[in-house]
């Protein structure tokens, strides 16, 4: 099952939880279900409930304003809908466009998501010099951006 999205009281998007947890929120009263995956139920001794696919909030939450996505592998695959930035293929590493022996550094915007042929094919080389063309520029996503990427909706 897929984690749940949480939305602040003002439908603002805070963060994914387990369903599990979810559950937990809804039955503490601290969070009600705006949609539920269908035909998806939990079941216990005592009670059956929606797996819950989005909760908001019974209370507003004052989180404070984060200007910048964290930087993740996990997020880099999302970001480039685990596409080979070279090939077009289905990517699972993530590949420095200037390589980290070269002082390449763990950023949006020097990473990008590669097939494991082309991403040992171009080694610790700048794509110019392996002769390699990007079919897509990395970008750096807004938090927004990344919280729905999480969720598997971007």
């Amino acid at each position: 099952m897929r984690e749940a999205l949480v939305l602040n009281a003002s439908y603002e998007p805070l963060s994914t939880v387990s369903p599990r947890r979810a559950v937990v929120l809804v039955m503490q009263g601290k969070a009600v279900v705006e949609q539920a995956h269908p035909g998806l139920r939990l079941r216990s001794a005592a009670v059956e409930v929606e797996v819950p696919r989005v909760i908001r909030l019974s209370r507003y939450v004052r989180v404070p304003f984060r200007q910048r996505a964290p930087w993740s592998r996990r997020g880099v695959l999302a970001r480039d809908r685990h596409r080979c930035a070279y090939c077009g293929r289905r990517a699972t590493t993530v590949d420095h466009v200037v390589p980290r022996s070269r002082g390449g550094q763990d950023t949006w915007l020097n990473t990008v998501a590669a097939c494991a042929a082309d991403n040992h094919r171009k080694a610790d080389r700048t794509p110019e010099q392996a002769g390699m063309r990007l079919l897509i520029r990395p970008f750096e996503p807004t938090p927004a951006d990344a919280l729905l990427l999480a969720v598997g909706r971007g």
